[in-house]
């Protein structure tokens, strides 16, 4: 008789690996939300959102043939982007829906990377080098300049001097935050004004409604279910691969 078949211990290290990464993020979340002035402490994270946010409306212009001119970034935790070229309704409607829909996409990529070690390593990289370059692309004001700056600057460290395992629980932890964003800033969604710290604007609904047709609030629940769909499929795609075997 054939022995048993036996699990691979490198898969079944690795699996653990993917897993204890998404779960100490998890965990490291709701601890920064219910320690006392945890607040305080989870602020940049907020500010990562209103980025990830941001750069969605730019990438989003840029993918309809507009110019991404800048961004500017408030201790608010609000922001605006300046986009110029783009024509026609669609083109408006779709980047205003870049940014809705933008930490979304971002932290379906990010749970894909963070399922290996290597691909972890090359996600920091990438985060590092998205924000240094829109520092000398497309950062408006000082404030942003020193956040992203600092952001971009932690990650390429991250990426350089982290253990594996860190850097894999450094991207799980990102990817969390961002997917916390898309419900802790859902209310956005279902607003026709947007409130910066300059003061009022239409809401990233109002002008999809004005570019196309319907209420704002049908978009609002257009994006929040695109968003929904893009958070599920990668997690899907998160599970999958930190089940299936490959090289970590």
């Amino acid at each position: 008789m054939e022995p048993p078949p036996t699990s691979n211990p490198d898969n079944t290290d690795r699996e653990r690996s993917a897993l204890v990464a998404l779960a100490l993020a998890v965990v490291a979340t709701v601890v920064l939300y219910v320690v006392p002035f945890g607040y305080y402490m989870a602020y940049p994270l907020v500010l990562i959102s209103t980025f990830v946010h941001e750069m969605g409306h730019g990438l989003a212009g840029i993918l309809v043939g507009a110019r991404f001119d800048e961004f500017v970034m408030y201790s608010d935790a609000s922001g605006s982007a300046r986009i110029s070229g783009g024509t026609g309704r669609l083109a408006s409607a779709f980047i205003a829906a870049g940014g809705l829909v933008g930490p979304s996409v971002a932290a379906a990529l990010l749970f894909g990377l963070c399922t290996r070690t290597n691909l972890a390593r090359i996600g920091l990289w990438a985060v590092g080098i998205v924000a240094l370059v829109s520092c000398l692309w497309v950062v408006g004001n000082v404030f942003s300049w020193i956040f992203v700056g600092s952001l971009g600057a932690l990650a390429v460290f991250l990426a350089i001097k982290a253990k594996p395992r860190v850097a894999q629980w450094a991207l799980a932890f990102l990817a969390v935050q961002l997917t916390l964003s898309v419900y802790s800033r859902a209310d956005y969604l279902f607003t026709s004004v947007a409130q910066t710290a300059t003061g009022q604007a239409p809401s990233d609904v109002a002008v999809i409604s004005d570019a196309l047709f319907l209420p704002y609030w049908f978009w609002g629940g257009i994006c929040a279910a695109l968003s929904l769909v893009v958070l599920g499929a990668g997690l899907s795609i998160f599970w999958r691969r930190a089940r299936t075997p490959g090289v970590r």
